[in-house]
């Protein structure tokens, strides 16, 4: 029995599909056993997955653009696996692969914000890339979802039926679960200028994460309170990206509170835990999420959270998280002030989100 793996994501570790691709293979070369394993990538990688046989290839296009993307997906990906005769094919993310009726195909589907969200379509080829992918999803033998939500949205809105659908949740990389030592503690927070206790926001500034949203409930919460700690926002702002990104800068400025809001663009993945620790509050106001890794990240590393309660997050956080409507800034502010003035409620949470992070594994992704 040979069983391929599209592992092209394990390339971009700082991406969500990134961190998945890395840590199921990780945990996957413990588990093996005797069974035969191909892995095809677009780019050798510096990653360890030597117990593995790999398959490094890209077709004639190499610009790393969506025509290369499809072109690989699509047409390359199944080529290559038919020839090496593999009997089954795991797709670790949502893509166009479709596999001859000889190879047995699981697609693990962890959202479709292109399909709820319509404004992601912004081009004609990320149109085709998603009717593509859609269509896959359809024909795939069996599909993982890495949530109820996610499960839910399948069958709702691409009517797949549920019983094709197996829930598995995936987990945080170990980064997220070791202890921080004091000094490197000290040492990311001298990187970014910062002093522990502020309230932070991670996971990107796609409109749909509402970042904006938790800037207008911080202004609110500014005039209400004199000593509300600064608000740490990490995340690249790409003007080109307009206007699937917010201009985060732009709203604070509006706003009247930018001297009080640290914008810190990218961070690399290495720092985050560090970022997430020294937090007195993390704040995640997000429309939409398939899963919303985030959370999972700063309940590992013990920092209290406030959370919209919409989509997939709940299903996450459960009970270790307060949940507040993230269309209405006044009630995330609301509950931010809840949580930063209440040390018994502080303490409570990040209790809860201890034994919460715990019902998450990767060994139990993978079976």
């Amino acid at each position: 029995m040979i069983t391929g793996i599209n592992a092209s994501f394990a390339r971009k570790f700082n991406t969500g599909l990134g961190q998945v691709t890395v840590n199921y293979l990780k945990a996957l070369r413990k588990k093996r056993g005797e069974k035969k394993y191909i892995l095809y990538f677009e780019e050798d990688l510096e990653f360890d997955f030597s117990d593995f046989k790999k398959r490094v290839f890209l077709p004639f296009y190499k610009r790393d653009d969506l025509i290369r993307k499809i072109w690989w997906e699509k047409i390359s990906l199944p080529r290559m696996a038919e020839k090496d005769k593999c009997d089954e094919f795991l797709s670790i993310y949502q893509c166009p692969a479709v596999f001859s009726k000889r190879i047995n195909h699981t697609m693990i589907v962890h959202d479709i914000i292109p399909k709820l969200f319509p404004a992601y379509l912004n081009n004609f080829r990320k149109k085709v890339y998603w009717k593509l992918t859609e269509n896959a999803i359809k024909k795939a033998d069996k599909i993982i979802a890495i949530s109820k939500h996610t499960k839910r949205d399948l069958a709702d809105y691409l009517n797949i039926s549920k019983e094709k659908i197996e829930v598995r949740y995936i987990d945080v990389d170990s980064i997220y679960k070791r202890e921080i030592p004091e000094e490197e503690s000290r040492y990311i927070l001298k990187k970014y200028d910062l002093s522990p206790g502020y309230i932070y926001n991670a996971g990107g500034l796609d409109r749909r994460k509402n970042v904006g949203g938790l800037i207008e409930a911080y202004a609110w919460l500014l005039k209400k309170e004199k000593n509300i700690p600064e608000l740490v926002i990490s995340g690249k702002l790409m003007p080109e990206m307009s206007p699937l990104i917010t201009d985060v800068e732009k709203i604070a400025k509006g706003l009247k509170v930018g001297g009080k809001i640290k914008f810190l663009d990218f961070v690399p993945q290495e720092d985050m835990p560090a970022l997430y620790k020294n937090a007195k509050l993390f704040v995640y106001p997000s429309f939409y999420e398939g899963f919303g890794l985030p959370i999972l990240e700063a309940m590992n590393c013990g920092v209290p959270i406030a959370a919209s309660g919409a989509s997939s997050i709940p299903e996450v956080g459960g009970e270790a998280v307060s949940y507040f409507d993230p269309e209405d800034p006044v009630d995330i502010a609301k509950k931010m002030d809840e949580i930063l003035f209440d040390e018994y409620l502080r303490n409570k949470l990040i209790e809860k989100g201890r034994e919460q992070a715990k019902k998450f594994s990767w060994e139990e992704f993978i079976k």
